[in-house]
C-alpha cells in the first residue's frame, strides 16, 4: 500500500462529519462576495451597457450622456485598459469590443462599463450611453454553423484499429444524428467581484471564482502589472458546476480596472437575468454516428463525430472537446473506434465548462446508441450494455488501461440485487398490461469517468498548514469551497494526518497571496490535488515533531505514535498530550509550518495524436431508474432511484452522499428539464435576433422537490480502496451527473411500451412535451387493436 493511501489507526477520514459552514448555510451567517460590500465605504457599483444585437460592428460610442446622470462617477472602455485587452486563455476574448470598429459577439455582449455611487445610479448611466451599431449577419444555430462551415480552434481526431472495415463487415449497423441542448449552471450565487486598492497599490480582489490563480493571472495582464500586485480571495462560492471556472475573470478585472482608476472599492455583480445572458453554458452538441453491432448486440465498430456549440470564443472548448471525445466509449469496449471533433463559432454566449466537463456530451451518445440497438434487436437494454463492459487487459480508444473494470461488474450486480430489479421488472410488465395510458419502465446505466485534467501540467496541487503555540491548526490550500465540501474533506485529512481531534483544525479563506499558482477546483481533482498538498504539509511538520517527542517519550521516532490528540510510543505507556508537545517544539525553536505541493503521478497525454494516460484512475458508478409515463401530456414521474458509486475509500461519507445524490439531480434536469431556447427571430424574419428566451427562473426549469424520485437509495461501493490516491479515496464531484442517463433510458423504454416494436427517437432534454410528441409518434406506429 502506497504511502498517500495508507490510512493510519483511527482516522478521522472516513468518519461521517456535518460541512463544515452547514450551520452558517441555513442560519443565513455564511457570507459570500457581495456579502462584504458593506465592509467598503465609498464602494461604486458596476453596470454593463449591453449590445441588442447577436452580431453587429460598433460605429461609434458616447459616454457623455452617461456622466449627466446623478451618482455617475466613471463609464470604462476599452481607452482604459492599462494592459492587455483580453480575457480569454486563447486571447480571443476581448475585455472591451474596440469603438469604433469592434464587434458585438452576441445579444447581451458587455461593450462598456458604468460606475455608479449606487446600482441604479449606475443602471440609469447605461441606458444613456449612445451606441451606433451595424448589425451584421449572425449564426445563431449550431446547425447553421456546420452549413456555414463556421469552426474555431482544433478538429482533433481519435483512431484505434480500422472503424471502416469493421462498420463495413458488421453483421448490423445503425446510422444516426443527435444533437442536444447546452445547460445552464444557476448557481444560487450569480457572478461577483469586489476590488481595491492599498496603499500600496496593491489590487486585492474578493472573487466568486474557482481558479483564483487565473482569475490573479488575466487580471494582471489587463491591468500590465505582476501577479504580486493581484491577491485574489475566494471566501466561498454558492455554487460554481464549473461556471466560475473561466467565466469570473472579466468580471473581476472590470472591477480591477474601475478600482485603480478611482481610487475607490468597485463591485460587480450580475442579476439572475444579466448572469444568465452574459455568462457561458454547457456545450451543445451535434453528433453524427454508425455502429456496427452482432446478433446478440455486442459492439463492433463506431466512427462518430462531435460538433461543440464554442460560441463566440474557445474559453475551454478544446479541453471540454477533448473529454467528450476521451469518454464516448463510457464503460464499455469498442474494438475499432474512429471519433472526429470539431468546435462550432456561433453568435451565443461563449460555451464553457460545466460539471463532467465534456464527458457527459460524449457518454449520453453511446448511451443513446446502445438503447437504440437493444430495442432494434428486442433484446433488454441492461443485458445489452452488461455484454459490452471492459474486461481486463483492455484499453480505451486513446491508449490507457482500463484498471479495476470488475468494479463495475460488482456495482451492476450490487444494483440489480440491491433493488430487486428483476422482480420489478416484472411487476412493470403487469401493470403495462394492465394500465392502457400509463407505461413505467425501469433501466439500468454504468458510468466510467476519467479523473484528472487533460493538461498535465493543471494537475498539482499546493497547501500551506500552520500549527500555533497551543496547538490549534489552520489549513490553507489552493482549493475553492463552492458547497461540495472541500473544504471538511481537507480538515478530516489534516486532522487525520496530524493525529488530533478535526476541532483542532480550522480553514483559512483561498488566496494567491497563501498557496500560489494552485490549479483550478475542477475535474472532480480537487480532494485529490489539495488533499496530497494538505498531507504533505502536515507530514513535514510530523516529522519535525517526532523527534521532539521521541526525546521526550525515550524511543525511537519511528516509534512514535499520533492519534486524536495524543502522542504515545510503541513499548511503553507514557503519554505527551499534542498542546505540550507543541509547545515542547516551539521552545526548541522547531519549524510548527510547511508548504505542501502534490503532483499526480504516472500521467502523460499527446493531445496531437488523442493518445496517452491523461487520467489517474476511473470512477465507475450504476444507476437504476424507474419512471412512469402518461400518454395524455407526456408527464412523468421518478418513482424510484437506486445508486452504487465508487468513491474508493471514502473521506467523508456523509459529503461523499450529498455530491452523488446533487449531482444525479442535477444530471436529472439536464436529461429532463433544463431547455436553453434562443430567439431565431423566425417570428419576424428577423435572423439577426438571438436573445435568450429563457434567461430567468419562469422560463428555464431547474429541478426542485416536485422532480426528486418517491423512493432514493444511494450506495457506496464496498472494497473499492485507490492506491495512490490520498487515503485511498476517489473523486466524487462530476461522475455522478452522469447516472442521470438511465432517467432518459426509462422514459425511451417507458415510450416503447405504447408500441410494437418501436425504436424510439428521444430529444434530449426529454421534456414533458418531448415525451408527449414520442409517445405519439410510437403510437401512430402501432395499430390500434395492440
Amino acid at each position: 500500500m502506497s504511502h498517500l493511501s495508507q490510512r493510519p489507526a483511527d482516522p478521522v477520514v472516513g468518519e461521517s462529519h456535518a460541512h463544515e459552514s452547514a450551520a452558517a448555510h441555513v442560519t443565513g451567517t455564511a457570507l459570500y462576495t457581495d456579502d462584504l460590500v458593506n465592509r467598503y465605504p465609498g464602494i461604486l457599483h458596476a453596470y454593463p451597457v449591453s449590445s441588442p444585437h447577436a452580431h453587429a460592428r460598433i460605429l461609434t460610442l458616447d459616454p457623455d450622456p452617461a456622466y449627466q446622470v446623478p451618482g455617475v462617477v466613471r463609464v470604462l472602455t476599452s481607452a482604459d485598459v492599462p494592459g492587455v485587452n483580453d480575457v480569454g486563455t486563447k486571447h480571443d476574448e476581448p475585455l472591451f469590443p474596440e469603438a469604433p470598429g469592434g464587434e458585438a459577439m452576441f445579444v447581451g455582449h458587455a461593450v462598456c462599463w458604468v460606475l455608479g455611487e449606487t446600482l441604479e445610479a449606475a443602471r440609469l448611466g447605461a441606458a444613456a450611453v449612445q451606441v451606433e451599431y451595424e448589425p451584421l449577419d449572425a449564426i445563431l444555430t449550431l446547425t447553421d454553423a456546420i452549413a456555414q462551415d463556421s469552426f474555431h480552434g482544433s478538429r482533433p481526431t481519435m483512431l484505434r484499429g480500422d472503424a471502416a472495415t469493421a462498420l463495413a463487415t458488421a453483421p448490423h449497423t445503425l446510422s444516426g444524428t443527435f444533437e442536444f441542448s447546452g445547460q445552464e449552471h444557476f448557481y444560487l450565487e450569480t457572478q461577483a467581484s469586489i476590488a481595491y486598492v492599498d496603499e500600496a497599490e496593491q489590487v486585492f480582489i474578493h472573487c466568486s471564482t474557482q481558479h483564483p490563480t487565473e482569475t490573479q493571472d488575466i487580471v494582471s495582464h489587463v491591468l500590465g502589472c505582476p501577479a504580486n500586485e493581484v491577491t485574489v480571495q475566494s471566501l466561498r462560492m454558492g455554487g460554481g458546476f464549473g461556471g466560475k471556472e473561466m467565466q469570473p475573470h472579466g468580471y473581476a478585472a472590470i472591477a480591477a480596472i474601475g478600482a485603480r482608476l478611482t481610487g475607490r472599492p468597485v463591485r460587480v455583480r450580475l442579476s439572475r437575468a444579466q448572469d444568465m445572458v452574459m455568462t457561458g453554458k454547457r456545450h451543445g452538441f451535434h453528433t453524427t454516428w454508425t455502429v456496427g453491432f452482432t446478433d446478440s448486440g455486442v459492439l463492433t465498430g463506431l466512427d462518430v463525430t462531435f460538433t461543440a456549440d464554442g460560441g463566440w470564443s474557445l474559453d475551454l472548448s478544446e479541453p471540454v472537446l477533448a473529454r467528450a471525445m476521451c469518454h464516448v466509449d463510457n464503460a464499455y469496449w469498442i474494438p475499432d473506434i474512429a471519433v472526429h471533433g470539431r468546435i462550432a463559432k456561433c453568435h451565443r454566449t461563449s460555451q464553457t465548462a460545466f460539471r463532467g466537463f465534456g464527458g457527459p456530451q460524449g457518454m449520453i451518445v453511446i448511451e443513446d446508441i446502445l438503447g437504440r440497438i437493444a430495442q432494434t434487436l428486442g433484446i433488454p437494454a441492461r443485458e445489452i450494455r452488461r455484454r459490452n463492459f471492459y474486461s481486463d487487459g483492455q484499453t480505451t480508444p486513446y491508449g490507457m488501461p482500463v484498471r479495476h473494470p470488475d468494479r463495475q461488474f460488482a456495482a451492476w450486480d450490487q444494483v440489480i440485487d440491491h433493488a430487486s430489479v428483476v422482480d420489478r421488472e416484472a411487476e412493470i410488465e403487469l401493470f403495462n398490461a394492465t394500465h392502457p395510458d400509463r407505461r413505467r419502465a425501469l433501466a439500468l446505466t454504468p458510468i466510467k469517468f476519467g479523473i484528472s485534467f487533460n493538461l498535465t501540467a493543471f494537475n498539482q496541487g499546493g497547501a500551506l498548514v500552520l500549527v500555533y503555540k497551543d496547538g490549534s491548526v489552520l489549513v490553507n490550500h489552493g482549493g475553492t469551497e463552492m458547497g461540495q465540501g472541500l473544504h471538511t474533506k481537507m480538515m478530516q485529512v489534516a486532522a487525520t494526518t496530524l493525529g488530533v481531534p478535526l476541532s483542532t483544525v480550522r480553514l483559512a479563506p483561498t488566496r494567491t497571496d497563501k498557496v500560489p499558482n494552485t490549479s483550478a477546483t475542477a475535474a472532480s481533482s480537487g480532494a485529490d490535488l489539495n488533499g496530497g498538498a494538505v498531507k504533505d504539509a502536515c507530514e513535514q511538520i510530523i516529522a519535525r515533531l517526532r523527534v521532539v517527542a521521541a526525546s521526550t517519550l525515550g524511543v525511537h521516532p519511528d516509534d512514535v505514535r499520533f492519534s486524536r490528540g495524543v502522542v504515545s510510543a510503541l513499548g511503553t505507556s507514557q503519554t505527551v498530550s499534542w498542546e505540550d508537545l507543541v509547545a515542547t517544539a516551539y521552545m526548541r525553536r522547531v519549524q510548527l509550518s510547511a508548504s505542501g505541493f502534490y503532483r499526480t503521478e504516472g500521467l502523460h497525454w499527446d493531445a496531437s495524436v488523442m493518445q496517452g494516460e491523461p487520467f489517474k484512475y476511473f470512477v465507475y458508478g450504476v444507476a437504476a431508474v424507474e419512471v412512469e409515463v402518461s400518454r395524455f401530456d407526456g408527464s412523468y414521474e421518478l418513482r424510484r432511484v437506486d445508486i452504487v458509486h465508487d468513491v474508493g475509500d471514502s473521506l467523508s461519507p456523509l459529503i461523499d452522499l450529498g455530491q452523488i445524490e446533487g449531482g444525479f439531480i442535477q444530471g436529472a434536469g439536464w436529461m429532463t428539464l433544463e431547455d436553453l431556447r434562443w430567439d431565431d427571430g423566425s417570428h419576424d424574419g428577423d435572423r439577426g435576433s438571438g436573445r435568450l428566451t429563457t434567461a430567468g427562473a419562469s422560463t428555464y426549469k431547474i429541478p426542485s422537490l416536485s422532480e426528486l424520485p418517491e423512493q432514493f437509495h444511494v450506495e457506496l461501493l464496498d472494497k473499492a480502496h485507490e492506491e495512490g490516491a490520498v487515503y485511498g479515496s476517489k473523486a466524487v464531484g462530476e461522475p455522478p451527473f452522469m447516472l442521470a442517463f438511465a432517467v432518459r433510458e426509462a422514459l425511451r423504454q417507458a415510450v416503447a411500451a405504447f408500441g410494437t416494436d418501436a425504436v424510439v427517437d428521444l430529444p434530449c432534454p426529454a421534456t414533458p412535451e418531448a415525451v408527449y410528441w414520442a409517445v405519439e409518434r410510437v403510437r401512430s406506429a402501432t395499430p390500434v387493436s395492440s
